[in-house]
């Protein structure tokens, strides 16, 4: 997969840059560079890369309207690298479509792990492939059937709702906003609780031990993700 990658990045920082280039090309990933908002929009439609990583403190502009413009026509995954480290900012990227969020500084092979892991659920997604699998996990999205150690597992519509969403893009982290307003509706955002009752539950049915879940991942403050890996 690495030596077909085209990794866009958008980074105005040259030293980030220049390390971010040398890291990503001695794992065999072919590298795009733009240090603006406008030069990143214009690669991005002209050379259609398979991945970007994108800064979002630009000198021309907010990271987060390239987010916006890409989710128009794409599903490419984003991954947001920023020294900016609130939750309500990784919130934000999250619910524009961002796939994931690295703060500044960070560590490279955890870098070169998540791209590849946005890779993976990016390969899937082109695939069409309808079944998810990992480890004793199967889940059918097309007969909405699910096994563990090959045996069915029983959900309540709503359950079955939350893990089907989850696996529509395995690794992308969902907020919680985004879950409430497919499962329950927008008059729902506000409410946490059914979200963590119902992903309790969840977790019992599925996991060995809910505590240290295996499959469905929790983003502390911002949302859920079903693992890809």
């Amino acid at each position: 997969m690495s030596e077909k990658a085209q990794i866009l990045m958008i980074e105005d920082d040259l030293q980030i840059s220049q390390f971010l280039q040398s890291s990503l090309k001695a794992s065999g990933y072919h590298t795009m560079l733009a240090r603006t908002l406008a030069d990143g929009t214009r690669i991005f439609s002209e050379q259609k890369p398979t991945l970007v990583i994108l800064d979002l403190n630009l000198p021309d502009g907010d990271g987060r309207s390239f987010i916006e413009h890409v989710r128009i026509s794409s599903d490419l995954p984003i991954l947001v690298l920023s020294a900016r480290q609130s939750e309500q900012e990784k919130v934000d990227c999250f619910t524009l479509g961002a796939d994931d969020y690295l703060a500044k500084p960070f560590g490279v092979n955890e870098l070169l792990a998540r791209i590849k892991v946005s890779l993976k659920r990016s390969a899937m997604m082109s695939l069409r492939d309808d079944v998810f699998k990992l480890d004793d996990l199967e889940i059918d999205t097309v007969n909405a059937s699910v096994l563990l150690n090959k045996q069915p597992v029983h959900l309540t519509p709503i359950e079955f709702k939350l893990l089907f969403m989850l696996a529509k893009k395995p690794g992308k982290v969902f907020t919680h906003r985004q879950l409430l307003t497919e499962v329950w509706g927008p008059e729902y955002v506000d409410d946490t609780h059914y979200l963590r009752i119902h992903m309790g539950r969840l977790r019992a049915r599925l996991e060995k031990s809910p505590a240290a879940p295996r499959y469905i991942l929790t983003e502390a403050g911002i949302g859920y993700r079903l693992a890809a890996t």
